[in-house]
């Protein structure tokens, strides 16, 4: 068997025929064809498919909010909370700015009710003795009504109906050297210790 060496090619071999491939030498590797680009752009990472690279970003992510609540917790060691509560002692004014009557200005505020009658000026706790809610001041009605339990107390804070035991309580008033009315909720006076002391009351 012969082999044609014309002009149908440098090789010899006519068109169509078998060319036999030449042989690679032990140890050769191929050369790799180049991936074809994400939709995003860029290359994927070899062996990884998108649901693979989605869950090792969360993962990451995971890691990143662990560290930093850790970063949380190691503040919070060193600098300690901090608990803020309203003023125990506070001025509310001076004399002339309370009429005769109940004010209630100041209920949402300091929790407090300012009373001034001829003879004297004091401070009623808005608290019911009953379990402690809220009362309101009912001006038409000339009362203290609680919503909790339906206890009623007079102008001066003491109850004439309802489950509440007892009178409200009244805080502790002084006059200071500005002429200010200084309300101290932090002293309170009970019903039965109105006789004994002064401390709840500002003659005027």
């Amino acid at each position: 068997m012969s082999t044609s060496t014309g002009p149908e090619g440098a090789s010899g071999a006519t068109p169509g025929a078998f060319v036999r491939p030449t042989p690679r030498p032990p140890g050769s590797v191929l050369p790799r064809a180049p991936r074809a680009p994400d939709q995003r752009g860029g290359d994927l990472d070899p062996g990884r498919t998108p649901v693979q690279l989605k869950r090792r970003t969360f993962a990451w992510l995971g890691l990143g909010a662990f560290f930093a609540s850790l970063g949380g917790c190691a503040v919070k060691f060193f600098f300690p909370r901090a608990i803020f509560e309203p003023k125990t002692t506070f001025k509310i004014g001076r004399l002339d700015d309370f009429g005769f009557g109940v004010d209630d200005r100041l209920q949402d505020k300091y929790r407090i009710w300012v009373v001034r009658d001829p003879e004297k000026l004091f401070v009623i706790y808005a608290k019911c003795t009953h379990l402690g809610c809220t009362p309101n001041w009912v001006g038409s009605a000339g009362k203290f009504k609680c919503p909790c339990h339906g206890s009623g107390f007079d102008s001066a804070g003491v109850n004439f109906e309802g489950p509440a035991p007892r009178p409200m309580d009244r805080a502790s008033v002084e006059v200071a050297p500005d002429g200010q009315v200084v309300v101290n909720v932090d002293r309170l006076f009970k019903f039965d210790e109105w006789d004994k002391s002064d401390g709840w009351k500002i003659k005027v």
